[in-house]
Formats: structure tokens, C-alpha cells, sequence
């Protein structure tokens, strides 16, 4: 399948480049600020965008993302009115937005119904955190025939079995989760990360991105070294909830997303053969 994402990961690897993936929850703290940061983030150097579905019980988030959710469904935002918020941005920009929505809030309006309504209003992924390969067969099935690209997680616990399923079942990328436990936690062993994704690309071609624990530009710089994405989410979070008070709190978004990017584009690595 091809989309805007592995069209994006394609054109990167060729100029030698990594991508950044800014990590950021839909309605925090509006959904019309959440347009304009997306367009404020591409246009300091995002390559893909994650937009999170806010749900009252994100058991993969660390307190930084929590109360983002809880601002977000505060704020009136639904899974609807996200697809809503995508379909305004199209015309505005061809950035590949993946959401990351909790498998509860996908079932409420059933798998092919959302499957259908993503890929309509211009989803081009969408990550679950929550749903397991093994358990993903009718989400797994409907975004086969309809789309979007399904991304699956795999972290340092991953058993053998889980990595031959998400390497076969993952489209897009595979989201190398690269620490046990939620996010906004410290990376802490670098090594361990770097060993494991380079386990992971010998089996299988797919863009490895790799999340949580990233959050300054030389971790960012550290982990372009050997992953083909950089996920970088609370952080932002982190960032839009103490600026919202501020007026120039887009562009304070805006300077972090470039010293990200500079600091991916800075690790001196060449395309891959």
C-alpha cells in the first residue's frame, strides 16, 4: 500500500535524511489551534504528524499526555470531529497524519466505518496502543481492503512470535517503542535501543521510527543515528500546555520542531543501500 507515509519515508531516505515525527493531542488546546499547529509544525520541518484521540483512560501515557486528553475531551473533541479537523487540513497541506487513538474509541464507530470515514476525510495511519497483532484481526482486515496504513508497536519485551506479526501487519512503518513503561519516562540505555532496531531491520525493509523517552534535540540526534524516524511526543505536550497562555505559543512549537530537525539532519549519516 502505497500512501503518503512510505512516500515520505522514501523521498527521505534518498537525500540521506531522517524523519521527525512530532507527537501532538488533537483539541489541546482547541481543534483550530490544532490546525494551525500542524501547519506550524511542517512548516518547521515535521515530516509526519501524530495527532492523539484523546480517551479517559490512556493506559500508555505518562501524566504529561493524560492531562492533555483530559483538556482535549474538556474542549468538546471527538474521534468525528479529528476526521472533521483532517479533512479541513487537506486542502492545506499534504503532510502524512497518523492518529493514535485508543481501540475503544475505533470500536465505538466500528472498524470498517472508521477505516472508511479516516481515508476519506485524509488519514494516512493509525496507531493503537491498546490492540495487540494477535487481537487485531478485524481493525487489521478492514484497513487492508479500505486503508489507512495500520502501524503496530513493538517494544523490548516483544517475544519473537509478536515481531514476525507486527514486521508482516504493519504498513507504513513499524513504531519501535524504546522503553518498557509510558510515555514521558527517560530513555535511558541508548545502546539497548540502537541493538534491538538493528535486530528488527534485519528481518524486514520497513522504515523503523522509533518513540518515547525522546525529548531534546540530541536525543533526537542520538537515536537519527540508527532509526529511520524520531517520535517525539510528550515533550510537545509537554510544551503546549505550559504556553497556551502565551500569544506566540505556535511559534514557540514552531522553534522546538526546528532545533528537532536540526538536530536529526546533524547526525552525518548517507542514504542506505
Amino acid at each position: 500500500m502505497t500512501n503518503r507515509i512510505s512516500s515520505t519515508f522514501d523521498q527521505l531516505q534518498q537525500k540521506g535524511e531522517k524523519a521527525l515525527i512530532p507527537y501532538i493531542m488533537a483539541g489541546d488546546p482547541s481543534l483550530s489551534e490544532t490546525e494551525s499547529l500542524v501547519l506550524a509544525l511542517e512548516r518547521s520541518g515535521a515530516d509526519l504528524i501524530e495527532l492523539g484521540v484523546p480517551f479517559s483512560d490512556p493506559i500508555a501515557d505518562g501524566p504529561v499526555i493524560q492531562k492533555a486528553a483530559e483538556r482535549a475531551l474538556h474542549s468538546g473533541t471527538s474521534l468525528r470531529r479529528i476526521l472533521t479537523l483532517v479533512r479541513s487540513l487537506r486542502p492545506k497541506t499534504q503532510i502524512p497524519l497518523i492518529l493514535m487513538a485508543y481501540y475503544n474509541t475505533i470500536l465505538a464507530m466500528g472498524e470498517a466505518p472508521f477505516c472508511r470515514e479516516a481515508v476519506a476525510a485524509g488519514v494516512d495511519g493509525v496507531i493503537v496502543p491498546d490492540m495487540p497483532p494477535e487481537e487485531a484481526e478485524p481493525l487489521w482486515k478492514a484497513s487492508e481492503s479500505e486503508g489507512p496504513c495500520l502501524v503496530f508497536l513493538l517494544a523490548p519485551t516483544s517475544t519473537s512470535t509478536r515481531k514476525v506479526q507486527v514486521i508482516h501487519r504493519t504498513r507504513g512503518f513499524i513504531y519501535y517503542v524504546s522503553l518498557t513503561g509510558i510515555t514521558g519516562a527517560k530513555l535511558q540505555d541508548l545502546n539497548n535501543v540502537r541493538v534491538n532496531v538493528e535486530g528488527i531491520r534485519k528481518k524486514t525493509r520497513k522504515p523503523i521510527a522509533v518513540g518515547f523517552g525522546i525529548s531534546t534535540p540530541d536525543d533526537a540526534r542520538q537515536v537519527a543515528e540508527f532509526a529511520d524516524g524520531v517520535i517525539v511526543g510528550s515533550a510537545f505536550v509537554r510544551l503546549i500546555g505550559d504556553s497556551t497562555q502565551n500569544p506566540d505559543f505556535i511559534e514557540r512549537v514552531g522553534q522546538f520542531t526546528r532545533e528537532l530537525k536540526e538536530a536529526i539532519r546533524s547526525n552525518g549519516h548517507h542514504p542506505r543501500a
